[in-house]
C-alpha cells in the first residue's frame, strides 16, 4: 500500500480492483502486436481521511501524455459543450480584449479558439507536443508543459489568468499538490477557475466502473475537492452538474479573500453528498460488488448475442472502453472491429484486446448486427449518426447506467 496522493495518509482501502490492464489509450501498430505488451494492476484505492479515491502510479505522467492520441476536436458534441461554456464565461464574468484565459490541457485548442474568435487574449498549456502542434497551427499559443508551481511561476510573469481553466486534467494529475499549488500562483486576485471533472457520485451510482484507466490518478467527490483546494488558498464557491462523461462536475474556484460569493448549489452540493455517505468508507467498500456483477452480465449479454450468430462491432476506441474491454476480457472473439472517427486512431488497434480500429464507413460496408457503443456518454450523438443501421435491422448495445440493447 502507499500513501495518499493529497494527504499523505497510508491508503488501507480498496474501492474496486480491476484486475491487470495496459494504458488505455497505448495503441498498437499491426508490428507490434507479436510483442510483449504491459500490463499494470488497475487497482483504486480510498484514503480514510480525505476520501479521495486514487490509483498507484506505475507509469510517469510523462510517458503517457508526452505523445498521445486523444484529440479533442473529433466529437461534434464535445465542441458544442465548449462553445456553450465560452458563452457562459464571457457573459458571467465579462472577459474581454483586456482579460487573459489560461487553458491547462488545452489539447488542439478545440476550446481556445472560441475566446480567441471573441478577442479574448488566451494561452494554452498542453504537455503533449503533438496535441500542442495542432493548436499552434491553428493559431491558438501553447506552451508545451506539464503545469504545477514552476511553471506557473514561470507564466506568472507575463501576467496572471483572470480566467483559468482545465477540463478533464485534474484527474489526470500524479502530482496534485503540486498542480493546485501552481493554479494559486497563476491565478489574478479577483480571478476565478473552472475545472470540470467526472463526479464520483455518478460514477458510483451509474457504476461508470470503466471511467477508471490508469490516465485517471484520481476520482473526486465535491467534499474532497473542498478539501484538495483549500489546502492551497482556494476556496470552491460554485458548482454545475453537467452532463458530459457521463456526469460531471463544474466547479468554480477563487481565492480565499476573493469576493466571489458561495451560491446556494455550492452548499447544497455539499449536504448532497455528506447525506450519501461520501465521507464514510461503508459506501466505498461495498462499491466492488457491484462491478463484478456487471461484468457477468455483460459477458452473459455478448455469450447469449454470439450463440445467435449475430455479429457484433463495436463504436469507438475510448479509455473506458479499453478498461471494459480488458478487464471482462472481450477481444475478437466477441467483437469483430470496433470504429472510431479520429484518424489518429484508424488503422491501428486496442491495447490488450487487439481489436482492430477502423474508420466509421466500416459500419456501411460490413453491416454488425449489433455495434456496442463504448463510448456510452455519447450515445445519443453515436445513435443518431448511425441510425442507418436499422435499415439492415442492426441494434445498438450499451451500458452505463442501465446495460441494454436500442
Amino acid at each position: 500500500m502507499s500513501d495518499c496522493r493529497f494527504c499523505g495518509a497510508a491508503l488501507q482501502d480498496e474501492f474496486v480492483d480491476l484486475g491487470m490492464s495496459p494504458l488505455a489509450n497505448s495503441f498498437l501498430e499491426a508490428g507490434e502486436l507479436d510483442a510483449m505488451e504491459p500490463f499494470y494492476p488497475l487497482r483504486a484505492l480510498v484514503c480514510g481521511a480525505c476520501f479521495l479515491v486514487q490509483l498507484e502510479s506505475y507509469e510517469s505522467a510523462e510517458h503517457i501524455f508526452s505523445d498521445y492520441a486523444y484529440f479533442s476536436s473529433y466529437s461534434s458534441s464535445w465542441l458544442d459543450h465548449a462553445r456553450r461554456y465560452v458563452d457562459m464565461a464571457v457573459e458571467r464574468f465579462g472577459l474581454g480584449a483586456q482579460s487573459k484565459v489560461v487553458e491547462l490541457a488545452s489539447n488542439d485548442g478545440y476550446l481556445l479558439q472560441y475566446f480567441r474568435d471573441r478577442s479574448v487574449p488566451v494561452l494554452g498549456v498542453e504537455p503533449a507536443a503533438n496535441v500542442a502542434e495542432v493548436a499552434v497551427a491553428q493559431g491558438i499559443p501553447t506552451t508545451v508543459a506539464f503545469f504545477g508551481v514552476d511553471t506557473a511561476r514561470a507564466l506568472a510573469r507575463d501576467g496572471k489568468a483572470d480566467l483559468l481553466l482545465g477540463n478533464n486534467v485534474l484527474a489526470h494529475v500524479p502530482d496534485l499538490n503540486d498542480f493546485v499549488g501552481g493554479m494559486e500562483l497563476l491565478l489574478a486576485g479577483e480571478g476565478v477557475i473552472t475545472m470540470e471533472f467526472p463526479h464520483l457520485m455518478r460514477l458510483v451510482e451509474d457504476n461508470q466502473f470503466d471511467t477508471i484507466y490508469h490516465e485517471h490518478f484520481s476520482y473526486f467527490s465535491w467534499l474532497t475537492a473542498q478539501r484538495v483546494f483549500a489546502a492551497h488558498g482556494l476556496r470552491l464557491f460554485d458548482v454545475q452538474e453537467l452532463q458530459t462523461h457521463g456526469g460531471s462536475l463544474r466547479i468554480f474556484a477563487c481565492h480565499e479573500g476573493a469576493s466571489h460569493a458561495l451560491t446556494e448549489r455550492a452548499r447544497a452540493m455539499g449536504e448532497r453528498e455528506r447525506a450519501a455517505g461520501y465521507e464514510s468508507l461503508e459506501l466505498y467498500r461495498s462499491y466492488a460488488e457491484r462491478v463484478r456483477a456487471s461484468k457477468r452480465e455483460i459477458l452473459s449479454c455478448l455469450v447469449e448475442l454470439k450463440g445467435q450468430g449475430l455479429r457484433i462491432a463495436g463504436y469507438g476506441a475510448p479509455a473506458k472502453g479499453n478498461t471494459l474491454l480488458n478487464y471482462c476480457a472481450i477481444g475478437r472473439d466477441f467483437l469483430d472491429f470496433t470504429v472510431d472517427r479520429s484518424p489518429h486512431k484508424q488503422g491501428r488497434y486496442l491495447p490488450g484486446t487487439h481489436v482492430p480500429i477502423l474508420a466509421v464507413e466500416a459500419i456501411d460496408e460490413q453491416r454488425p448486427d449489433i455495434v456496442f457503443i463504448l463510448p456510452w456518454n455519447l450515445r445519443e450523438e453515436i445513435m443518431g449518426e448511425l441510425e442507418r443501421i436499422r435499415d439492415w435491422g442492426g441494434r445498438f448495445l450499451v451500458r452505463a447506467p442501465e446495460l441494454g440493447l436500442h
